[in-house]
């Protein structure tokens, strides 16, 4: 007997509160569609941010006062940032700044959108995965959904599809998402992909 799931509510007043819930309730749809996640990058985005995390706490906890530890400081000062758009560049390669621009989900303030990436790959030999990404700009209601191919040169490769959508279309009043009403316009967006012809080369 299936137990009944908790309503998925979200701060309207919150940007990041009502992404969030989109965005964990695409990964859900995505992945029982046969789409595994790959968490490879996610990997790698936990790694750098460990370290960007201990070069804080070296800067702050290091034992010699300043000017003492000038140089460190300086170290730290500078690593800091190499690591920061490290990250951005991990999470925004250059071969999808055409297609995304160049904002960076990391630091505020370089942040345009508030986005994030998803990436799903299917083991099939006809297959290149997927890599789907959301974006919700700020003082903006409209939440854009993209599902692309995660091998844009392969000759299995599809051209992309885009749904963009009011979050007043999938939430009450109240908040609660009527998940009803998500899941069918992001399964209708994954079997709309599916059904692309090759792209021509």
């Amino acid at each position: 007997m299936a137990t009944k799931q908790n309503p998925k509510k979200a701060n309207l007043l919150d940007h990041h509160s009502i992404k969030h819930i989109l965005d964990e309730s695409v990964t859900e749809i995505v992945t029982t569609k046969g789409y595994p996640e790959d968490v490879r990058m996610s990997n790698i985005r936990l790694f750098i941010g460990a370290i960007i995390i201990v070069v804080a706490l070296f800067a702050q906890f290091y034992n010699k006062k300043f000017p003492e530890n000038r140089n460190f400081l300086i170290g730290c000062i500078a690593l800091y940032p190499f690591f920061d758009m490290s990250l951005c560049l991990e999470l925004k390669r250059p071969d999808r700044w055409d297609l995304h621009g160049l904002q960076c989900p990391v630091s505020p303030l370089l942040s345009v959108y508030l986005f994030d990436w998803f990436f799903y790959r299917m083991g099939s030999f006809n297959s290149t995965g997927l890599i789907v990404t959301s974006k919700l700009p700020r003082f903006s209601d409209m939440y854009t959904l993209t599902i692309a191919s995660a091998d844009p040169q392969s000759i299995s490769a599809k051209p992309p599809v885009e749904l963009t959508k009011s979050v007043t279309k999938w939430f009450t009043e109240d908040g609660v998402l009527v998940e009803g009403l998500f899941w069918k316009d992001v399964e209708g967006l994954i079997n709309e992909y599916a059904k692309e012809s090759k792209k021509s080369k």
